[in-house]
């Protein structure tokens, strides 16, 4: 007769609990990202990278901020340490947001998407050096299909002139996977919506900062023509769902999961993109599909727990 210790049950039971949710949560996150590059695509049309990503920060804080006051309490906000915040923030947040958008800039979102598939690497390896996961061959094997997927999902772009923009897009995704593992263990006492709140004020700060001295250095970064209505509600699908909302839940996937895997799930944004896009007359794209098929098999594999 085998004994089963209710505790242990329990464990499990949570512990799987908490797998499925950010699994959930890094589907959703990935969703709502993929719906501000669009929004970007034409954006960038008008606006100059540093002030679209300027006044998307700006947004996104603005509607964050309130609703954290809401839920936590004045004082939580308050008592909250926004020195380190805006530290951790402005160096990874607000660095990485812009040289990403940069890179959209210099290239296309297809040689974006291409280049950004290799981040769950630099992300597994920042676990790694900080001692916050062991590595198995589930995990490697998980790795590997999560990188042959998001190169499969964008294989038919053209990488064109990947030099500057290239070298963008590495850096800036090191430097969102440095951040959203910090923000989860730096600030251990903060509500989900606090965590994000506070780091993407530190990337408002930086962007914010960044603009004034451009500005005053007598460099053109204003919009170039008017700022329309059709650009605001642009501008709030990529503020809103692509970083408020998107954060917020990418964020609550990393403390879930880490961030090792939970950046597997930014492999299947390509394919969220071609969802969304086929609302606006594009054809299924099986090429995306598979693709996408082959990160999610990698995110199953990946968190398959060894054999005791």
């Amino acid at each position: 007769m085998s004994m089963t210790n209710p505790g242990s049950a329990r464990v499990q039971t949570a512990g799987a609990s908490s797998v499925f949710s950010g699994n959930a949560l890094g589907v959703a996150s990935m969703f709502t990202w993929a719906c501000g590059f669009p929004a970007a695509e034409i954006l960038l049309e008008n606006w100059p990278p540093l002030a679209l990503i300027a006044a998307r920060f700006a947004l996104a804080v603005t509607l964050l901020v309130p609703v954290w006051i809401l839920m936590d309490g004045p004082r939580a906000v308050v008592s909250a340490r926004w020195g380190k915040g805006a530290i951790i923030g402005g160096l990874t947040f607000g660095a990485g947001a812009y040289l990403l958008l940069l890179a959209q800039a210099l290239t296309d979102p297809v040689t974006v998407a291409i280049i950004a598939s290799t981040s769950p690497i630099s992300a597994a390896l920042i676990e790694v050096i900080s001692r916050t996961r062991k590595i198995n061959r589930a995990f490697l094997v998980g790795l590997a299909a999560s990188v042959v997927g998001g190169i499969v999902a964008t294989a038919n772009g053209d990488l064109g002139d990947i030099g500057i923009g290239a070298a963008a897009v590495v850096v800036s995704c090191t430097l969102f996977a440095i951040g959203s593992h910090a923000t989860v263990t730096a600030f251990p006492t903060l509500s989900q919506i606090g965590r994000t709140t506070i780091t993407l004020a530190g990337g408002l700060m930086f962007n914010a900062v960044a603009l004034l001295a451009t500005h005053a250095a007598g460099f053109d970064v204003l919009p170039k023509g008017v700022v329309d209505g059709t650009q605001m509600g642009l501008m709030a699908i990529y503020a809103i769902a692509g970083m408020a909302l998107s954060q917020l839940m990418w964020i609550a996937t990393v403390g879930r999961l880490g961030v090792a895997v939970a950046s597997f799930h930014i492999n299947v944004a390509p394919f969220y993109v071609m969802l969304l896009m086929l609302g606006l007359g594009a054809t299924w794209d099986w090429q995306q599909a598979a693709g996408a098929a082959i990160v999610i098999a990698g995110v199953v594999v990946a968190q398959k727990r060894p054999r005791r």
